[in-house]
This record gives structure tokens, sequence and C-alpha cells, in this order.
């Protein structure tokens, strides 16, 4: 292998045990935050400054704005985040993923073997407690991050002794234009701004023919770091494709965004350097270049929001009008919440199923309200909603279930994530099976409707008092699926014995009826059919309660 041969694959070497490490330690710390990560969620439907909060704690988390950034548009694409509210978090993002580079700049790389060491011994041979092993994970990532950039390191002191390359670096300095050009370049094939970064950090520390100067300087490095913070837009630009219009417009929110702070900061790349310089620590400039370069890093960002945050409605008007039209609306059997861009980061995926769920269940709400008009009224019209609405939760239920199977493929699952993930397949099947009970419902009105069948009022108020006990009950496995309520799961367990009781006395009184001929005995299949089925809806509600107390009390044992 030649000299250039090997500097090259080593080079590049380097940064995959970098992008490797970083993905891993990303893994790690993703679960290690568990369920404390879905607070963040809850700053996402607050005002401005706590969604730049909110980006900045998620992206720090994810070790990638790009990964948040495709995160908030399958929420804005879900309906779940509004346009303004998802520019506040991507302006948050910028600034998190500003972490990396601050972690870089530290000089610890001679004690990566130590981290790598460490984290694989609690990685790998403590399996048994998942939160060490976690943990672990973390900082066995955080250690093959540095050796990433060890050996990044190494391969450019030769290449920065060499001439050719000091006049390439010369004339990047000479022309910010192409400094902006080759970082977006950079960030682009690598699709993360954090690893081109760090090869900006490494190569900018290493000193220039002359032995004593950074080879690019920080003046020089300032325009290849804009040019990274346009590259990185790139990514979430992709994922808007096929998504709303809303979130093809916070796709290029992010675009627009960074492109003015670039474009603005560039005629003032002296001043800014000079500044940089001033916040940063003293010392030779080989030495302390990666610091100053974690600083321009943190203070453009930091300073870019500053400027647009009181003015997000007017990037919202720009983008608006790059953007025109509306959404068409999808079929009520189309999934709302699903969005298979967010497979990699199965906390959020799984919070999108969950609100997936949610409509599934608010729908098997409506065929349960339409069977018992279809009964009690004598409602053709209701009969014919009940079977329109069964399509609607049997295509939900297998659009689900393929989403939740598709994010138990993902390698990086904890055991309770991997947990949750196979009871919510369950609860789904378990909404697909009320709507089954009602539609035999349905088919038995149709049968009384066909047939003429007259019960008595007597009969006809239990069916009535059977579907309000069960609405209750229903409503309860609501707020325990959507809150994931274990008050609520408790009240449904309660209920699910009193709907069993209430089964065996409403026979026994249907019988009583028939020995005093109050009732027709040919209607006993259908009467018994009718409150059976109900009892039924019941024992799904309860099977949906007992897999979130089990989730829960899955989550609490790992807290612990």
């Amino acid at each position: 292998m030649s000299p250039n041969t090997e500097i090259i694959v080593t080079l590049l070497g380097g940064l995959a045990v970098f992008i490797f490490g970083m993905n891993l330690m990303s893994d790690g710390l993703q679960k290690v935050a568990g369920t404390k990560m879905k607070s963040v969620l809850e700053f996402l439907t607050k005002n401005p400054i706590m969604g730049v909060l909110a980006g900045a704690v998620t992206t720090a988390v994810l070790q990638s704005s790009s990964a948040t950034t495709v995160m908030v548009i399958g929420f804005v694409s879900a309906g779940l985040m509004g346009l303004k509210q998802a520019i506040s978090v991507i302006m948050g993002a910028n600034i998190g993923t500003t972490i990396t580079a601050q972690l870089i700049a530290f000089k610890i790389g001679s004690y990566a073997w130590v981290f790598v060491i460490i984290g694989f011994i609690m990685f790998f041979f403590i399996k048994k407690n998942e939160k060490i092993s976690q943990l672990g994970q973390t900082i066995f990532g955080f250690g093959m991050l540095f050796i990433g950039i060890n050996t990044m390191g190494d391969t450019m002191k030769p290449l920065a002794a060499s001439q050719v390359f000091a006049d390439l670096m010369l004339s990047v300095q000479d022309m910010p234009i192409l400094g902006v050009a080759l970082g977006t370049i950079m960030t682009v094939v690598v699709q993360s701004s954090s690893a081109t970064i760090a090869v900006l950090q490494n190569l900018a520390s290493q000193a220039g023919p002359d032995g004593i100067t950074s080879i690019i300087g920080l003046e020089g490095a300032i325009p290849i770091l804009f040019g990274d913070n346009i590259g990185t837009t790139i990514t979430a630009l992709l994922a808007s494709i096929g998504a709303s219009v809303n979130a093809k417009r916070t796709a290029l929110a992010h675009t627009v965004f960074n492109l003015f702070g670039s474009i603005i900061f560039l005629f003032f790349v002296p001043q800014f350097a000079m500044f940089v310089s001033f916040i940063s620590p003293k010392g030779a400039e080989i030495d302390i270049i990666a610091r100053q370069i974690a600083n321009a890093h943190i203070t453009f960002n930091l300073l870019n929001t500053l400027i647009w945050l009181p003015f997000i409605f007017v990037l919202v008007k720009i983008v608006t009008k790059l953007v025109p039209g509306s959404d068409v609306e999808r079929l009520p059997s189309q999934p709302l919440y699903l969005d298979y861009k967010l497979i990699e980061q199965p906390l959020f995926a799984i919070h999108l199923s969950r609100k997936e769920l949610g409509r599934q269940i608010e729908f098997a709400k409506e065929m349960i309200e339409a069977a018992r008009l279809s009964f009690i009224e004598n409602s053709t019209e209701q009969v014919k909603k009940v079977f329109d609405l069964e399509e609607i939760v049997n295509a939900l239920e297998e659009e689900i279930s393929k989403y939740l199977s598709t994010i138990f493929t993902n390698d990086s699952l904890s055991e309770v994530q991997g947990n949750e993930i196979s009871g919510l397949i369950h609860i789904s099947s378990d909404i697909e099976h009320i709507g089954d009970y009602c539609v035999n419902i349905a088919e038995f009105s149709l049968l009384k409707i066909n047939n003429g069948y007259s019960f008595s009022d007597d009969a006809l108020l239990e069916i009535e008092e059977s579907f309000a006990q069960i609405n209750t009950m229903l409503n309860d496995t609501i707020d325990t699926l959507g809150n994931e309520s274990e008050a609520s799961a408790l009240r449904v367990l309660e209920q699910e014995n009193l709907v069993n009781e209430n089964e065996k006395t409403l026979r026994a009184r249907h019988m009583e009826r028939i020995s005093q001929k109050l009732c027709s005995p040919e209607f006993t299949v259908t009467f018994t059919d009718i409150i059976h089925n109900i009892e039924k809806v019941g024992d799904c509600c309860k099977n949906i309660a007992e897999a979130v107390i089990e989730n829960n009390h899955m989550k609490k044992k790992m807290q612990s």
C-alpha cells in the first residue's frame, strides 16, 4: 500500500471508529435516560423558549441534530407539533449538537483506552444489571469516539507537514466561501456535522510547515464550521420528502436558519475570531485551537438562535411562502402518527405508536356506540357504520403491528422497550377484537330487524345498562392507554369483575322472564349473545389494563 493510500485509508478508518463510537454512546445515553426522555416530549408543547431547551437536551442525548430534526419533522407531519414550535426545537438542536465538539476539545484522548476497558467490562460482563450495562455501553462508545479522534490526529500529522496540503489550506483561508463549500460537502457526504467538526478540530490542531502555527488557523476554520452547519440540514430535507407540507416547511426552516446565520457571520469572520479568542483559553495556537473551534461552534449557534428567536413568526412566513399549499387529508384507515424515519429512535417511535393506538381505540369506542344504537333503535344505518368502522380498526391494527415489529428489529432497544413493544402489539390486537365483538352485536341487530324481534322493556333496559357499564370501562381503558395510568388500569380491573357478574345476573333474569312468559324463548340466543359479546369487550379492556400495569412495573423495577 502506498503512503498516500495508507493515509487516506487510516483517516477514513479513524472517522468510521469515531462515528461508531458516537452512535454507540448515543444508544447508551438513550437507554440510560429511559423514561426521563419522555418529559422532554412535554416541553415540546410549551413556548418557544421551552422548545429551544427541549431541542438542546434531546440532541445532547441523541448526539445528532439531524436525528432530532428528523424526529421533529415526524411530529409535525403527524400533527403533534406546530410549525412555530418545531422551529424553536430545531434552534435548540443546533445548540445541543455543540456538546460533542466541546467534549472533543478536552485533551482526554490519552485516557481513551481506559474508558474503553472500563466500558467494555460494564457493557459485556455485567449483563444481568441492565442499568450498569447501559452505562457501560455509553462509556465504551465514549472511549471509541476518542480512539477514532486519536487515529485521525496521528494520520494528519504527516499530512499537515506537506507543503502541497499547506498551500491548499492557505487558499481556504484566503477564500472563506471555499471553506463554507468544503464544510458543506464534507457534512453532506458523512451525514454528521459532529464528525466533520471533529475532523476540523484535529486538522486545525496540526502545525503547518513552520512547526508552530496551526495549518489552517481559527479564521480559516470558522468558514468550514459554517459549512458544516449548512450541510447538516440536508438530512432533514431528505427526511421531509413525502411528508406533509408543514413537515417540508420545518426542514426548510432548518436550512434557512443555518444558511442565513452563516451568510451574515461570514462578513464578520475576523471580528468573530477575535471574540472567540477572547473567551477561549490562552496559549500556543495548536494547543488551544480545538477549544476555540468548539467555542466558535457554540457561540455561533447561540447567537444565531438569539437573533431568530423573537422573529420565529418571520421564519414561518418565509418557509410558508417558499412551500405553499396544504396537505391532502388522509383516509381514516391510514396511520396518522406512524413514521418509519423515527425507527432508529425507539423511545419516540414507541410514543408515536401509542398515539396511533389511541386513534384505533377511539374508533373502537365509536363502534360500541354504533352497535348499541343498531340494537336499541333497530338502525340499519348504524349497522353499516359498525361494518365501516371495522375496516378502519382492522387496517390500523395491521399497520400498527407492522410498525411495532419493525421497531423490534432495532439493536438499540432496551429490555424494557422490547417488553413494551410486545405489550403494545397485544393491545392493538385486543382493540381489534373489541371491533369484532361489535360486529357480532351488529349482526344480531340485523337479525333482530329482519325478523321483527321485539324484546321486553326490561330486556332492552338491561342491555342499555350493560352498554353504559362497558362504555365507562372503555373510557378508563382509553385513559390507561393514553396516560399509562395505573389508577385507571386498576379501575378497569375492578369493573371487569362487575361486568362478569352482570352477565350472569342478566342471564338469570332473562330465564326468569321466560318462565313468566314475559319474553319469548326464541329471543334467548340473541339476548345472551349480546350480553356475552359485551362481556368479551370487557375482557379486552382487562387485557389492555394488565399490559399497562405490567409495563409500568417493569419500568419501576429497572429504575430501582
